[in-house]
Protein backbone atom coordinates (compact mmCIF):
# COMPACT_ATOMS: atom_id res chain seq x y z
CA UNK A 1 0.00 0.00 0.00
CA UNK A 2 2.82 2.41 0.91
CA UNK A 3 4.52 1.63 -2.39
CA UNK A 4 1.30 2.36 -4.29
CA UNK A 5 0.85 5.64 -2.41
CA UNK A 6 4.45 6.58 -3.18
CA UNK A 7 3.95 5.86 -6.87
CA UNK A 8 0.74 7.92 -6.84
CA UNK A 9 2.55 10.87 -5.24
CA UNK A 10 5.32 10.64 -7.84
CA UNK A 11 2.71 10.63 -10.60
CA UNK A 12 1.04 13.71 -9.11
CA UNK A 13 4.43 15.45 -8.90
CA UNK A 14 5.08 14.70 -12.55
CA UNK A 15 1.64 15.98 -13.48
CA UNK A 16 2.09 19.19 -11.48
CA UNK A 17 5.57 19.86 -12.85
CA UNK A 18 4.39 19.36 -16.41
CA UNK A 19 1.49 21.75 -15.81
CA UNK A 20 4.00 24.60 -15.83
CA UNK A 21 5.40 23.57 -19.17
CA UNK A 22 2.00 22.93 -20.73
CA UNK A 23 0.43 26.06 -19.22
CA UNK A 24 -2.50 23.90 -18.17
CA UNK A 25 -3.76 24.46 -14.63
CA UNK A 26 -4.20 21.42 -12.40
CA UNK A 27 -7.50 21.14 -10.55
CA UNK A 28 -6.67 21.78 -6.92
CA UNK A 29 -8.17 20.51 -3.70
CA UNK A 30 -9.69 23.27 -1.56
CA UNK A 31 -7.07 22.68 1.14
CA UNK A 32 -7.97 23.28 4.77
CA UNK A 33 -5.24 24.10 7.26
CA UNK A 34 -5.15 25.50 10.78
CA UNK A 35 -2.41 28.05 11.39
CA UNK A 36 -0.29 28.25 14.56
CA UNK A 37 -2.76 30.78 16.01
CA UNK A 38 -5.65 28.34 15.61
CA UNK A 39 -7.22 30.15 12.65
CA UNK A 40 -8.78 27.98 9.92
CA UNK A 41 -7.51 28.63 6.40
CA UNK A 42 -8.76 27.22 3.13
CA UNK A 43 -7.85 27.87 -0.47
CA UNK A 44 -11.29 29.25 -1.33
CA UNK A 45 -10.71 32.08 1.18
CA UNK A 46 -8.28 33.60 -1.34
CA UNK A 47 -10.32 33.52 -4.56
CA UNK A 48 -9.03 36.29 -6.82
CA UNK A 49 -5.48 36.20 -5.41
CA UNK A 50 -2.35 34.28 -6.25
CA UNK A 51 -1.54 31.83 -3.45
CA UNK A 52 1.89 30.36 -2.77
CA UNK A 53 2.07 27.44 -0.34
CA UNK A 54 5.66 27.04 0.81
CA UNK A 55 6.82 23.90 2.62
CA UNK A 56 9.87 24.24 4.86
CA UNK A 57 11.55 22.50 7.79
CA UNK A 58 13.14 24.18 10.83
CA UNK A 59 16.45 22.41 10.19
CA UNK A 60 16.63 23.48 6.50
CA UNK A 61 19.24 26.22 5.88
CA UNK A 62 18.16 26.70 2.23
CA UNK A 63 14.64 27.54 3.43
CA UNK A 64 15.84 30.69 5.19
CA UNK A 65 17.53 32.13 2.11
CA UNK A 66 14.13 32.62 0.47
CA UNK A 67 12.43 34.33 3.45
CA UNK A 68 12.93 37.90 2.14
CA UNK A 69 11.33 36.89 -1.18
CA UNK A 70 8.40 35.18 0.53
CA UNK A 71 7.84 38.18 2.80
CA UNK A 72 7.96 40.56 -0.17
CA UNK A 73 5.51 38.47 -2.20
CA UNK A 74 3.14 38.36 0.78
CA UNK A 75 3.10 42.19 0.90
CA UNK A 76 1.55 42.33 -2.58
CA UNK A 77 -2.19 43.02 -2.62
CA UNK A 78 -2.73 40.27 -5.22
CA UNK A 79 -0.71 37.58 -3.44
CA UNK A 80 -0.90 35.41 -0.31
CA UNK A 81 1.91 33.26 1.08
CA UNK A 82 1.23 30.40 3.45
CA UNK A 83 4.23 28.72 5.06
CA UNK A 84 3.91 25.12 6.23
CA UNK A 85 6.57 23.86 8.62
CA UNK A 86 7.13 20.11 8.42
CA UNK A 87 9.36 17.50 10.06
CA UNK A 88 9.99 19.41 13.29
CA UNK A 89 9.40 16.65 15.84
CA UNK A 90 6.72 16.39 18.52
CA UNK A 91 6.73 20.04 19.67
CA UNK A 92 4.69 22.42 17.47
CA UNK A 93 6.28 25.38 19.28
CA UNK A 94 9.39 24.68 17.20
CA UNK A 95 7.47 25.97 14.15
CA UNK A 96 6.40 29.16 15.96
CA UNK A 97 9.92 29.80 17.32
CA UNK A 98 11.59 29.09 13.98
CA UNK A 99 9.18 31.36 12.09
CA UNK A 100 9.84 34.14 14.60
CA UNK A 101 13.63 33.66 14.59
CA UNK A 102 13.74 33.87 10.78
CA UNK A 103 11.29 36.80 10.57
CA UNK A 104 8.66 34.99 8.51
CA UNK A 105 6.01 37.64 7.81
CA UNK A 106 3.49 35.56 5.91
CA UNK A 107 -0.29 35.49 5.76
CA UNK A 108 -0.19 32.28 7.81
CA UNK A 109 2.27 29.81 9.27
CA UNK A 110 1.03 26.24 9.69
CA UNK A 111 2.53 23.49 11.84
CA UNK A 112 2.22 20.60 9.44
CA UNK A 113 3.54 17.66 11.41
CA UNK A 114 5.67 15.11 9.62
CA UNK A 115 5.56 14.14 5.97
CA UNK A 116 4.87 10.58 7.07
CA UNK A 117 1.70 11.55 8.94
CA UNK A 118 -1.44 10.53 7.04
CA UNK A 119 -3.07 13.88 7.93
CA UNK A 120 -0.10 16.08 7.00
CA UNK A 121 -1.13 19.24 5.09
CA UNK A 122 1.16 18.46 2.17
CA UNK A 123 -1.16 15.60 1.23
CA UNK A 124 -3.79 18.21 0.30
CA UNK A 125 -1.37 20.11 -1.95
CA UNK A 126 1.26 17.91 -3.53
CA UNK A 127 4.45 15.97 -2.93
CA UNK A 128 7.24 17.41 -0.83
CA UNK A 129 10.36 15.42 -1.58
CA UNK A 130 12.81 18.00 -0.24
CA UNK A 131 12.89 21.50 1.25
CA UNK A 132 11.95 24.08 0.32
CA UNK A 133 9.09 23.13 -2.02
CA UNK A 134 6.33 25.50 -3.14
CA UNK A 135 3.12 25.40 -5.14
CA UNK A 136 1.45 28.41 -6.72
CA UNK A 137 -2.28 28.67 -7.31
CA UNK A 138 -3.74 31.11 -9.83
CA UNK A 139 -6.50 33.53 -8.74
CA UNK A 140 -9.09 30.89 -9.64
CA UNK A 141 -7.55 28.31 -7.27
CA UNK A 142 -5.78 26.09 -9.80
CA UNK A 143 -2.23 24.84 -9.27
CA UNK A 144 -0.19 26.47 -12.02
CA UNK A 145 3.40 26.20 -10.80
CA UNK A 146 5.48 23.72 -8.82
CA UNK A 147 8.76 25.04 -7.45
CA UNK A 148 11.22 22.43 -6.21
CA UNK A 149 13.78 24.51 -4.35
CA UNK A 150 13.99 28.17 -3.56
CA UNK A 151 11.43 30.73 -4.67
CA UNK A 152 12.90 33.47 -6.88
CA UNK A 153 11.06 36.78 -7.15
CA UNK A 154 11.96 37.43 -10.80
CA UNK A 155 10.79 33.95 -11.80
CA UNK A 156 7.45 34.36 -10.00
CA UNK A 157 6.77 37.83 -11.42
CA UNK A 158 7.73 36.75 -14.96
CA UNK A 159 5.47 33.71 -14.65
CA UNK A 160 2.54 35.82 -13.39
CA UNK A 161 3.00 38.37 -16.19
CA UNK A 162 3.08 35.66 -18.83
CA UNK A 163 0.11 33.89 -17.28
CA UNK A 164 -1.92 37.13 -17.30
CA UNK A 165 -1.10 37.64 -20.99
CA UNK A 166 -2.39 34.18 -21.82
CA UNK A 167 -5.36 34.48 -19.44
CA UNK A 168 -6.69 38.04 -19.76
CA UNK A 169 -9.38 37.42 -17.14
CA UNK A 170 -6.59 37.71 -14.54
CA UNK A 171 -5.10 40.93 -15.91
CA UNK A 172 -7.07 43.07 -13.45
CA UNK A 173 -5.71 41.04 -10.54
CA UNK A 174 -9.19 39.94 -9.46
CA UNK A 175 -9.32 36.61 -11.24
CA UNK A 176 -12.93 36.99 -12.24
CA UNK A 177 -13.87 36.09 -15.79
CA UNK A 178 -14.13 39.11 -18.05
CA UNK A 179 -17.69 40.18 -18.76
CA UNK A 180 -18.94 39.85 -22.29
CA UNK A 181 -19.63 43.09 -24.12
CA UNK A 182 -23.00 43.76 -25.65
CA UNK A 183 -24.67 40.90 -23.84
CA UNK A 184 -28.34 41.48 -23.09
CA UNK A 185 -30.80 39.48 -21.06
Amino acid sequence: MKKLLGMLLIAVAALVSTARAADEPVKAINFQFTDISGKAIQLSDFKGKWVLVNFWAPWCPLCWVEVPTLNELNKRSDFVVIGVGLDYGPDENVVRETASRHNLDLHAVVAGGARRNPDSPFRQVGPVDFYPTSYIYDPNGEIVMFIPGQVRMNRIIAFMDEYKKKNPQYADGKGAPASKKGGGR
